[in-house]
């Protein structure tokens, strides 16, 4: 490796790269399971929050031994960016050489954190959704509702989906993107409760809120039904929460830690984490009529198992541009 320069891959220069979502979720699959075998140094992602309200800046620094992965993301998340145009997600990831410690890659963060959310989600569907769940129910049609339906559709027979978004615009375009991309037919649902009534997968895909609006009510969702709490618990009111008999996540300690931060103040007692269910440690769904969900907060692990795929497609191609360090 030159000790000497870094490739530096813009936004466009990420997604070019062509790593897909089978990929990521298989990549994600062993990130997951060296986790769970305590095998991965990540600590809580400290942040500020300038401009107060629901912005963030995280660092998300991590390190994955047998992948040789090493870096920090530095992202964030500010809710007012749609209203301007701009995604609400930005950020960039700096990836280490594990041997040297010298960066080798800057890459925009935006196509990466869209992918490995969805693959976490798709990833935790594998062990808490029945197997042939076929409906999917979609609260939020931005890059999460977007990303998180590739995934699992990778992993799940859909045969439909129930798309909901508070812009009726947003929700117009995503449905004729999905329907043109995948094939799958979308329908346009006016209401919350209409996306989450008989869908066997849920996805709500809001901005995160430490503040919940609560919208969805307990009794909405099905027996047996999967729910993925992608906005955190913004979405969902605590009555609701509690039907479910397995409550995950994907990193307990992160999750306590972001509780002493005001979130996910009313969430039930959590079954297990994302590499325990992996590793077999903790049971996944047992009973086809078992409500259960997960509130992945997104790890770093999942950033630094997918970033030295990237910059070993995008080295291949010749895509990116080379900096002197």
């Amino acid at each position: 490796m030159s000790s000497n320069r870094l490739l530096y891959l813009s936004r466009q220069d990420v997604a070019a790269a062509g790593v897909t979502m089978a990929e990521v979720i298989d990549l994600l699959k062993i990130a997951f399971k060296e986790k769970g075998k305590h095998q991965t140094e990540m600590p809580p992602k400290p942040g500020i929050h300038p401009g107060g309200g629901d912005n963030f800046i995280h660092a998300m620094p991590a390190y994955i031994p047998s992948m040789k992965a090493a870096g920090i993301k530095w992202v964030s998340g500010f809710p007012g960016n749609l209203k301007l145009g701009v995604p609400y997600i930005n950020g960039l990831l700096i990836l280490n050489d594990a041997e040297t410690g010298l960066p080798i890659s800057v890459m925009d963060c935006v196509w990466l954190t869209g992918m490995r959310t969805g693959a976490a989600t798709a990833l935790s569907a594998r062990y808490l959704a029945r197997s042939d769940s076929s409906t999917v129910g979609i609260l939020g049609c931005g890059v999460q509702g977007r990303t998180n339906f590739e995934a699992l559709n990778v992993l799940f027979p859909v045969r439909g989906i129930k798309a909901f978004d508070t812009d009726n615009e947003a929700a117009r375009v995503y449905a004729k993107e999905i329907q043109t991309r995948f094939d799958v037919p979308v329908e346009i649902v006016s209401t919350p409760r209409a996306a989450v009534i008989d869908s066997d997968i849920i996805v709500t895909a809001g901005p995160i809120l430490k503040k919940p609006h609560a919208t969805i009510q307990a009794g909405w969702m099905s027996e047996g039904a999967f729910a993925s709490l992608v906005d955190f618990d913004s979405y969902w009111h605590a009555h609701a929460m509690q039907e479910a008999v397995k409550f995950c996540t994907d990193d307990t300690p992160q999750m306590l830690h972001y509780k002493t931060l005001g979130y996910f103040k009313e969430i039930p007692s959590i079954h297990a984490d994302l590499g325990e269910l992996v590793t077999g440690e903790k049971p996944g769904r047992e009973t086809r009529e078992e409500k259960t969900m997960t509130a992945n907060l997104g790890l770093a692990i999942e950033d630094m198992a997918v970033a030295p795929l990237i910059f070993k497609k995008a080295r291949e191609k010749g895509i990116g541009t080379w900096l002197a360090l």
